[in-house]
């Protein structure tokens, strides 16, 4: 078998994955091209796939914007870039615009070599390694290099490949049901290949090791310092008994901090630092690379925590959003004296060749107490252990009191399961009652037009929570309030690359909206209550039947959330559980007054 595979193969893959709506005709077409694809470019492929070149971790990015792409392909067609970019505008598709261009291309070719996927992904690779002088007329030349050999449709998908816009809305979650049939044979081998993508975070790396290797393969992928595990996340609940009574016996409560969730790799004198979104954010924090080399005792560790930003006059904590002015490019010096660093620690994964995941949570927080030197810049996050809701109501009011969002209380003989969404962590923030005084996480999938003030831009966005049982994004409300004019600006032009023609397939909508969105960005709303609804899908016939859950009166709240990904938004269930959670308590008074 060829260790190649033609790029017009994959060009015309993807094709026919934009044009479908089912999730499951999406699959298909998943495990038919991996199982006509050489395995030694398997990885190749999915990352392309993804319009990157290498996991998020890496870091590594093409660094080609516009501009430069469009004079790329000017070169190739010997199209006037001027008349690229009208082409550019007015199809408002970068991919459209190169196919259209190379269509019509002025310049006879004599010699076209055919595309392959390696030669593309190659090429793209020696792009987003160059710098320095004359780095962009070289990044241009190369670019071109592949336009001039390629054919219309597969100028249109290198194009998006290349702007990071590919628009085909493959989830790493149907990526991994398909290389569970297509190489453990069903989908009963997912939770094999779910967890090797899990405790690498690779699905590159994944792919192509099902592809050469099989299931035994995937099951010797282990954990390795410098190549991050996905988080494990929490459910929420909103009372200490209703907590008790989910765990059952004694709980560990912790202090759950206003920051940025960390993951800590330390090899030697070697310190990384993920976000939760599994970024390199080590440049964004310096800071916490000298506290980990000071303060981790472990020479080879992979430890989880907080990053708090604190006032450094007054030593209190400081809000999430004043933490994100941490993340830019430069002035980071100038950054860390004006907003400090301290960083909690609340899990052990890994520390000198042993994985402690498979521990129990109290096995962990020992070992953890041990391999840490507590200082004013690094400790463990405030932790009791009771079966006391009267206890656990306390130490809730203490950590708000200290600038906390609330408690994460956990099952103290559960393990660390990378990925996983369980009960054995829940979420305990403030009380819900007829009011909703918590906010929540919710992915946009699509806009309404704005009239007046708001023409040429969106006047309200539909938004979304996430149904990790189907994989899809369920609409749960309507939101226009909240936004700034400057807000709908930016949210107009950002969101332009996510545009698609029809409603994608992992958003289950009864609402017409009148532009569609790739799921992608996140954003923060509060509302005054949750409600039945007879028009969203969140949590369809799970309350009543022929209704779902929707937010009544939302509001942005100014905070985009850039550190989450579309499956990290608030999902399905927890909007349940809040439902409930506020009906109880809106109906224990009035059971009360009639004793």
């Amino acid at each position: 078998m060829s260790e190649d595979l033609p790029f017009r193969a994959l060009a015309e893959a993807f094709q026919g994955m934009e044009e479908v709506t089912s999730r499951n005709a999406l699959t298909e077409m998943l495990i038919d091209l991996f199982k006509r694809s050489p395995p030694e470019i398997l990885d190749e492929i999915v990352y392309l796939m993804q319009g990157k070149l290498y996991p998020d971790f890496v870091g590594v990015e093409l660094g080609v914007g516009e501009k430069l792409l469009l004079r790329s392909i000017s070169l190739a067609t010997g199209l006037p870039q001027d008349r690229v970019e009208d082409l550019y505008k007015r199809l408002g598709d970068v991919g459209r615009a190169a196919e259209e261009a190379v269509a019509s291309r002025k310049q006879v070719v004599l010699f076209r070599e055919q595309l392959t996927v390696r030669r593309v992904y190659s090429t793209l690779e020696r792009v987003a390694k160059m710098s320095g002088e004359g780095a962009q007329d070289a990044k241009v030349k190369l670019l071109a290099s592949l336009f001039n050999d390629a054919e219309p449709l597969e100028a249109r998908y290198l194009a998006r490949i290349v702007m990071g816009r590919l628009r085909l809305g493959v989830a790493d979650y149907t990526v991994l049901d398909a290389l569970a049939v297509a190489f453990g044979g069903s989908k009963e081998a997912r939770e094999i290949v779910e967890r090797a993508y899990n405790v690498s975070s690779d699905l590159g790396l994944v792919a192509r090791t099902a592809a050469s290797q099989g299931l035994a393969g995937l099951q010797s992928i282990g954990i390795t310092v410098g190549r991050p595990l996905r988080p494990m996340l929490a459910e929420r609940l909103s009372s200490p008994q209703e907590i008790l009574e989910k765990i059952g016996g004694t709980v560990a409560a912790e202090y759950k901090f206003d920051g940025e969730r960390m993951q800590v790799h330390r090899k030697g004198d070697s310190v990384m630092v993920f976000s939760r979104r599994l970024e390199n954010i080590t440049s964004h924090y310096p800071d916490v690379v000298e506290i980990a080399r000071s303060g981790l005792r472990s020479n080879e560790i992979i430890v989880e925590g907080e990053g708090v930003a604190f006032d450094a006059d007054t030593g209190e904590f400081l809000p999430f959003q004043e933490l994100m002015h941490r993340r830019r490019k430069y002035g980071i010096e100038k950054a860390m004296e004006e907003y400090p660093v301290s960083l909690y620690l609340f899990d052990l994964i890994y520390a000198d060749g042993v994985d402690y995941t498979t521990k129990p949570y109290t096995e962990r927080r020992r070992k953890l107490e041990e391999l840490v030197s507590p200082s004013d810049r690094i400790n463990l996050a405030p932790m009791i252990m009771t079966k006391d809701p009267e206890e656990i109501e306390r130490f809730m009011m203490e950590a708000i009191e200290r600038g906390c969002e609330g408690l994460v209380v956990k099952d103290p003989n559960s393990v660390y399961r990378a990925g996983a969404r369980e009960w054995s962590w829940i979420k305990l923030k403030r009380e819900y009652r007829s009011e909703m005084t918590d906010t929540v996480d919710l992915v946009i999938v699509g806009a309404f037009h704005g009239r007046g003030k708001r023409a040429g831009v969106y006047g309200a966005y539909l938004l979304a929570a996430y149904d990790p049982d189907s994989d899809t994004f369920k609409t749960v409300c309507k939101v226009g309030t909240g936004f700034t004019d400057e807000d709908l600006r930016n949210f107009h032009e950002m969101l332009q690359q996510y545009v698609i023609s029809h409603r994608h397939p992992r958003v289950d909508s009864r609402m017409e909206a009148d532009v569609w969105f790739v799921p992608q960005v996140v954003i923060e709303v509060l509302a005054a209550e949750i409600t039945l609804s007879p028009i969203h899908t969140a949590a369809w016939g799970a309350v009543r039947p022929n209704a779902g859950l929707a937010l009544r009166f939302p509001r942005y709240t100014g905070r985009l959330r850039s550190d989450k990904g579309p499956e990290d938004a608030t999902t399905v269930k927890e909007l349940v559980e809040m439902y409930r959670s506020q009906v109880k308590k809106i109906e224990e008074p009035a059971s009360s007054e009639g004793t």
